[in-house]
Protein backbone atom coordinates (compact mmCIF):
# COMPACT_ATOMS: atom_id res chain seq x y z
CA UNK A 1 0.00 0.00 0.00
CA UNK A 2 1.50 3.33 -0.96
CA UNK A 3 1.60 6.35 1.31
CA UNK A 4 -1.33 8.13 -0.34
CA UNK A 5 -3.57 5.08 0.08
CA UNK A 6 -2.60 4.86 3.74
CA UNK A 7 -3.34 8.55 4.28
CA UNK A 8 -6.66 8.24 2.45
CA UNK A 9 -7.59 5.22 4.57
CA UNK A 10 -6.75 7.07 7.78
CA UNK A 11 -8.67 10.16 6.70
CA UNK A 12 -11.64 8.09 5.58
CA UNK A 13 -11.75 6.42 9.00
CA UNK A 14 -11.10 9.51 11.10
CA UNK A 15 -12.31 12.59 9.23
CA UNK A 16 -16.08 12.83 8.67
CA UNK A 17 -15.71 15.64 6.12
CA UNK A 18 -13.20 13.64 4.07
CA UNK A 19 -15.42 10.56 4.24
CA UNK A 20 -18.41 12.59 2.99
CA UNK A 21 -16.38 14.05 0.13
CA UNK A 22 -15.04 10.62 -0.82
CA UNK A 23 -18.49 9.05 -0.83
CA UNK A 24 -19.91 11.94 -2.88
CA UNK A 25 -17.03 11.54 -5.32
CA UNK A 26 -17.92 7.86 -5.80
CA UNK A 27 -21.61 8.73 -6.28
CA UNK A 28 -20.78 11.42 -8.85
CA UNK A 29 -18.58 8.94 -10.71
CA UNK A 30 -21.45 6.45 -10.94
CA UNK A 31 -23.83 9.16 -12.13
CA UNK A 32 -21.37 10.25 -14.82
CA UNK A 33 -20.91 6.64 -15.95
CA UNK A 34 -24.67 6.29 -16.33
CA UNK A 35 -24.90 9.48 -18.37
CA UNK A 36 -21.86 8.55 -20.47
CA UNK A 37 -23.41 5.19 -21.31
CA UNK A 38 -26.34 6.93 -23.00
CA UNK A 39 -26.21 7.33 -26.77
CA UNK A 40 -27.79 10.76 -26.72
CA UNK A 41 -28.12 13.32 -23.95
CA UNK A 42 -30.88 15.89 -23.90
CA UNK A 43 -29.91 19.47 -23.18
CA UNK A 44 -31.02 19.02 -19.56
CA UNK A 45 -28.98 15.82 -19.21
CA UNK A 46 -25.91 17.51 -20.68
CA UNK A 47 -26.30 20.39 -18.23
CA UNK A 48 -26.68 17.90 -15.36
CA UNK A 49 -23.56 16.07 -16.56
CA UNK A 50 -21.54 19.30 -16.51
CA UNK A 51 -22.89 20.18 -13.06
CA UNK A 52 -21.91 16.75 -11.71
CA UNK A 53 -18.43 17.06 -13.24
CA UNK A 54 -17.92 20.43 -11.53
CA UNK A 55 -19.11 19.12 -8.15
CA UNK A 56 -16.90 16.05 -8.50
CA UNK A 57 -13.86 18.20 -9.31
CA UNK A 58 -14.56 20.59 -6.43
CA UNK A 59 -14.80 17.65 -4.03
CA UNK A 60 -11.59 16.14 -5.38
CA UNK A 61 -9.79 19.46 -4.93
CA UNK A 62 -10.99 19.69 -1.33
CA UNK A 63 -9.93 16.09 -0.62
CA UNK A 64 -6.48 16.85 -2.03
CA UNK A 65 -6.21 19.89 0.25
CA UNK A 66 -7.15 17.75 3.26
CA UNK A 67 -4.57 15.12 2.25
CA UNK A 68 -1.84 17.76 1.88
CA UNK A 69 -2.72 19.33 5.22
CA UNK A 70 -2.55 15.97 6.99
CA UNK A 71 0.68 14.88 5.31
CA UNK A 72 3.13 17.79 5.14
Amino acid sequence: MNLDQEVIGELFAGDPRFRKLYEEHQLFEKQLQQLDSMTFLSHEQEMERKKIQKMKLAGKDEMEQIIKASNP
